[in-house]
């Protein structure tokens, strides 16, 4: 079941608060921080009417177990339990719930082991329905890693601010920011470097492709200029040929005439010797 804004669950104790004084306003701080669902006090806790608990030696302590609830945990309650008022059970399951908020505000893998001395218990398996009930009520959200014995943490609520906090908050907020700085300003010259050898890289392939496609294309002409001088050596062959065999064939028939020529006049000489 999910529960309503803690804020919301405080709000009516800031309405009586106003109103409400000495012993009345004590009994106020022992409701609320026994409400369920209450999780938050600065609200409650900046009240005047509260805040004059303080200066009552008789009602002081009631102010000291607000501040407790509010941003401590349960080894200060442990080590401050006589100067304080006794807790019933709600109380101690509340505190003991904000206490795991607190450490895994600072670590996300918190150990069984550190788990069981924080909130003082030695038996695991009440420690598993303590972190079980904290996730339901949604102080954080995690799962539990048995075999490892451990609680991972993904999230958890803001408890509030002790005094004093806020600027050791601001503090580690602008190193936080710095380094982020840091680091962006090198990711973006690395980023840069790498455009400018892609860049780089790319023009050399483009120039590499031209040079492949000059050799490339001087080769074809050369083969091109090679095949056309053949063809023109190989046709003025052939003419040449051809003339020889025409000029052949124009010899071939005067020899024959005079051939024929000598023949006749012998044959008349012939004719002539045989009359004598």
């Amino acid at each position: 079941m999910e529960v309503t804004s803690s804020s919301a669950k405080l709000e009516p104790f800031l309405l009586m608060a106003k109103s409400v004084k000495g012993a009345a306003a004590a009994k106020l701080v022992q409701d609320a921080t026994s409400a369920p669902g209450v999780f938050v006090f600065s609200e409650l806790l900046e009240l005047p009417n509260i805040q004059e608990l303080g200066k009552s030696e008789q009602h002081g302590k009631f102010l000291s177990l607000l501040q407790l609830f509010a941003y401590k945990t349960y080894q200060d309650y442990l080590q401050h339990k006589d100067s304080l008022p006794p807790l019933n059970q709600a109380q101690i399951t509340k505190l003991k719930h904000l206490t795991i908020v607190s450490l895994a505000t600072d670590r996300r893998i918190l150990p069984y082991a550190e788990l069981l001395k924080a909130l003082d218990i030695s038996n695991v398996r009440e420690l598993e329905d303590l972190i079980i009930d904290a996730i339901y009520l949604d102080l954080l959200q995690g799962k539990l890693d048995q075999k490892e014995e451990q609680l991972e943490v993904s999230y958890t609520m803001g408890r509030d601010l002790e005094p004093g906090k806020l600027e050791q908050i601001l503090a580690a907020l602008q190193d936080w920011a710095s380094t982020t700085s840091a680091v962006l300003a090198t990711l973006d010259a690395k980023i840069n470097a790498i455009s400018a050898d892609t860049a780089a890289a790319k023009f050399n392939e483009q120039e590499h492709e031209k040079i492949l496609q000059a050799n490339l294309k001087e080769v074809h002409d050369k083969q091109k200029e090679k095949s056309m001088g053949g063809g023109m050596a190989g046709r003025r062959a052939a003419f040449q040929v051809h003339d020889r065999e025409n000029m052949m064939d124009v010899d071939e028939p005067e020899n024959k005439s005079k051939n024929r020529k000598a023949s006749q006049e012998m044959a008349k000489s012939a004719r002539k010797r045989n009359k004598f």
